[in-house]
């Protein structure tokens, strides 16, 4: 009796010190897992980046939005924001493509990534019709896509005097090749860069003084360490943005088209590089950029931002729920 007594007392104490190591939210319903050291700021907007992703789940691609989900949970993100490169080899056809089962609502399936997703255009998709990814937007709660460039403004902590502006352009046609490639030329030429280029500036110069943080978003680097650190599309994008970046005080630059993770501050920039491009396939060909760069990983995986009005972080999280680099800056 006294050992059945015993075994009674060990069992209940077991399950106690297992309750206690749950966990917070795992009363609430959540069974999935937690991301060891990822975290966010105090009252900040949280959101995560991921690009280049769009492979039917092969690649790691649902390795990485396993993972996207576990961390959509941990950090409580507001949305999700995709650096374009939506959907490989050559984009969708239609609203009623396949792919957009197989390669985003059959993967991103997570509770908490029922949030909105927030799209940017990628080379890969203007060799299928990008203006099904606009009219996507009229179907899924979740995807938006308005136009192929547009902007919107996130408050922190629901407070409508500190306000984060991103601005999502369309990079595509200021790759001058593009023009001659068979696979691009149709699409590229029906755009008009001067137009889009005035926008943004426009956007830009009205900014209301509740604007703290204003981050642009396209699909090709200004900067990267990878395989296109001298190539002419990056050249292409950074004669077209570089100056419009610094003269307008942009503080950072996200895209992807680069398959790996990046962190780039050159030393004369008033604005922060990242490159988040392995949401499936990863290169190993990333070296740290030889000005300013931070971070160069090569590796599948997505970046967690959390902003507030004075300081915003920055983390590396990689398919095996690992969190690769961590970078925290004041305003």
């Amino acid at each position: 009796m006294s050992k059945l007594f015993f075994s009674i007392v060990v069992l209940l104490f077991s399950i106690a010190v297992v309750a206690q190591q749950r966990p917070n939210n795992f009363e609430s319903g959540y069974r999935g897992k937690s991301i060891p050291g990822l975290k966010s700021l105090k009252d900040g907007l949280n959101f995560l980046v991921i690009g280049d992703w769009g492979r039917n789940g092969e690649y790691f691609q649902k390795e990485v939005a396993e993972q996207l989900g576990y961390a959509a949970n941990q950090v409580d993100a507001e949305f999700i924001v995709t650096t374009g490169d939506n959907f490989y080899p050559n984009g969708v056809r239609s609203v009623n493509d396949p792919q957009w089962e197989t390669s985003f609502e059959h993967i991103y399936k997570a509770h908490a990534l029922q949030v909105n997703w927030f799209i940017t255009l990628g080379n890969h998709d203007y060799r299928g019709n990008p203006d099904a990814q606009i009219q996507y937007s009229g179907i899924s709660r979740r995807w938006n896509l308005p136009a192929r460039y547009y902007s919107k403004t996130f408050s922190i902590d629901d407070d409508t005097t500190n306000q984060v502006l991103m601005i999502f352009i369309d990079t595509d046609p200021f790759v001058k090749k593009y023009y001659t490639e068979e696979v691009y030329k149709e699409e590229v030429r029906k755009q008009d860069t001067a137009a889009q280029k005035a926008w943004i500036n426009s956007v830009l110069q009205n900014r209301s003084s509740s604007i703290k943080w204003t981050i642009v978003v396209g699909h090709h680097p200004l900067y990267t360490g990878g395989k296109r650190l001298k190539s002419a599309d990056t050249k292409d994008i950074l004669y077209s943005f570089g100056p419009l970046l610094e003269q307008n005080k942009v503080d950072a630059y996200i895209c992807g088209h680069e398959h790996n993770l990046q962190y780039i501050k050159p030393s004369a920039s008033y604005t922060h590089f990242f490159v988040s491009g392995s949401g499936s396939e990863a290169r190993q060909d990333a070296q740290i950029h030889p000005n300013g760069g931070r971070a160069a990983i090569n590796d599948h995986g997505f970046m967690s931002f959390s902003f507030t009005a004075t300081q915003f972080l920055m983390q590396v999280v990689n398919g095996q729920g690992k969190v690769l680099y961590s970078t925290q800056n004041k305003k």
